[in-house]
């Protein structure tokens, strides 16, 4: 049965994959789906990229054993803060803005909004670097899910899952995600409230007042969301996963590929659902995961917390949908985790800067990147570590580098060049320095990572102030319009949104 079912899941995405080649022409189709992507689509795309197999395995897990009901403040920010302010803030700017510049990809953004062809080759090196760890982490949790479920060992799921979704991504490209994101995402929310319904009603839970009595009885604090264990490292970890999806390549490319501004409104709306359902599922479950395993962590090790919950309190057929649920957002994420990777260099390094390099040639070259993404993936996978320390460190130094550039300059005309660097710089440094000054302390890393997000936005402003501003003629070519008038039109356009 088990098998049955993920043989038909697999045939179906082999089957996507091999028409989306046939509608795949060009770069543009490869990496935005020629931006012609609706709503719902856009919606789905979103959060299937944002809550992968590391949210399910990884982070509930871990976060929820560690915090208890405090976690709940990590869904309330994704929501608020990684969902629909990012969707209200970023989406419409940065949609007119790149079509404006003509931009496909964030290097090639910074690279066009700040008149400078080398933040395209560092933010290039640093997308294609520092996403593959984020990638296996990815793969990991779908290798532990899938030896729980089908006592399949490790490394051989591991190997599995890369050959399939190599497939899936070097024939279909964002044509594929796109037509399997609608899908996988009711797949999601399906599975979301098959998890809850099976745990809670569990006989370790007992139902929702006693299983939150019991977990007090281990340490009251697990029951008190505004009195948390280590609450700083609950607000480093808050404004990881929220924050970090306004600097993340992977996320701000969902707002270059929408169809038009009409479909951002019901774009913001559903996928704010759809992550508020998503990510409570996940960290409700991690929170209770002390009850299953009598306060005693499984194998010391909380990337298994989760998986063995599944395979205890799940019938094995609530337990495949589950596995599908993930599968289904893992795919998701790590196609557009490849996609982007292999277009920074694609895009922003052999054909930016090898101009007789045709378009043909570079659609071949991201899909021979795409396989090679997938295989060093693969074995950063195969290393042993906690799949948290990896994901934090990803989104922590990629965002860092980002985050404030890319929003400066969307909307701050005084923005300079040096700024910029000074961003991108400060949020590497920060990252990488502190996370190699403390030996990649597991414990550390979430810490660091949002304060290489914070720093950046501090520094930006503040060299930028100091240092030579861009000329008229460079800001009419990158906001449009004059400053009287940009003002005006924002107006306009946050008084249409809110009528």
């Amino acid at each position: 049965m088990k098998w049955m079912v993920i043989g038909f899941y697999i045939l179906v995405v082999l089957v996507i994959s091999v028409f989306s080649m046939r509608k795949t022409h060009s770069v543009s189709d490869y990496f935005l789906g020629n931006r012609s992507i609706g709503p719902w689509v856009s919606a789905f795309a979103y959060g299937t990229t944002y809550f992968s197999a590391v949210i399910f395995i990884g982070y509930a897990g871990k976060l929820g054993w560690g915090f208890g009901l405090g976690v709940l403040w990590v869904v309330i920010g994704n929501a608020l803060i990684g969902t629909y302010l990012a969707w209200k803030v970023l989406a419409r700017p940065t949609r007119i803005m790149t079509a404006r510049l003509g931009a496909l990809t964030m290097p090639d953004f910074l690279a066009k909004r700040y008149d400078c062809p080398g933040l395209k080759i560092l933010a290039a090196l640093i997308i294609f670097v520092f996403l593959v760890p984020y990638s296996a982490s990815v793969y990991m949790g779908l290798s532990y899910l899938f030896e729980e479920i089908f006592n399949i060992p490790f490394i051989y799921a591991l190997v599995l899952i890369a050959l399939i979704t190599g497939f899936y991504l070097v024939m279909g490209g964002y044509f594929a995600v796109t037509m399997t994101d609608f899908v996988q995402g009711l797949i999601m929310l399906g599975g979301v409230a098959l998890l809850l319904f099976y745990v809670v009603s569990n006989t370790h839970v007992g139902g929702i007042a006693a299983g939150l009595a019991k977990l007090a009885t281990y340490n009251p604090q697990l029951v008190q969301p505004f009195n948390p264990p280590n609450p700083l490292g609950l607000i480093s970890l808050v404004i990881l996963t929220s924050l970090g999806t306004w600097g993340l390549p992977q996320m701000v490319q969902k707002f270059y590929a929408i169809k038009n501004e009409e479909a951002i409104r019901p774009a913001r709306i559903v996928s704010t659902i759809f992550s508020l359902v998503v990510a409570f599922g996940a960290y409700f479950t991690g929170s209770l995961g002390r009850l299953f395993f009598d306060n005693q962590m499984p194998q010391g090790n909380p990337d298994l917390v989760v998986p063995m919950i599944i395979g205890e309190a799940l019938p094995e057929v609530a337990s495949v949908l589950i596995l599908l649920l993930i599968l289904a957002a893992s795919m998701s994420t790590l196609a557009s985790l490849v996609l982007v990777s292999s277009s920074a260099i694609a895009i922003d390094l052999v054909q930016a800067n090898f101009p007789g390099f045709s378009k043909k040639n570079t659609l071949i070259l991201m899909r021979i990147l795409s396989v090679l993404f997938v295989g060093a993936s693969l074995y950063i996978a195969l290393k042993p570590t906690f799949i948290v320390s990896l994901m934090a460190l990803s989104w922590g130094t990629v965002a860092g580098a980002f985050l404030a550039a890319y929003v400066y300059g969307l909307f701050w005309r005084g923005t300079t060049r040096a700024g910029a660097w000074a961003g991108v710089l400060s949020g590497l440094a920060v990252s990488i320095g502190f996370s190699l000054y403390y030996g990649l302390d597991s414990g550390l890393i979430p810490t660091i990572g949002a304060a290489a997000m914070v720093v950046p936005l501090l520094v930006v402003p503040l060299v930028s102030l100091l240092s030579p501003k861009f000329s008229q003629a460079h800001l009419k070519k990158v906001y449009g319009i004059s400053a009287p008038e940009s003002s005006y039109i924002r107006e306009r356009l946050v008084a249409d949104d809110l009528g």
